[in-house]
C-alpha cells in the first residue's frame, strides 16, 4: 500500500520531534545547553502544524 507524500512527511516529522524530545531531556539531565535543540523542535512542530492543517483542508503545500 502506497502512502500519500503528505502523510509520510507528517509521520516523519512526528518521529523526528519524538527523537528531539528525548535528546532534549537527556541534555537537561546532563546539565548541558539545549537551546539549539529547543529551537529545532519548535521549528519542526510549526512545520508539522502547517502540514496537518494543509492536509486537512486539501490545500497543496
Amino acid at each position: 500500500m502506497e502512502e500519500d507524500p503528505d502523510t509520510y512527511r507528517i509521520l516523519k516529522l512526528r518521529a523526528e520531534i519524538l527523537e528531539l524530545g528525548s535528546a532534549i531531556r537527556q541534555l537537561q539531565r546532563e546539565g548541558l545547553d539545549d537551546a539549539a535543540a529547543q529551537l529545532l523542535i519548535a521549528r519542526k512542530r510549526a512545520r508539522l502544524e502547517h502540514l496537518v492543517k494543509a492536509s486537512a483542508t486539501g490545500r497543496p503545500l
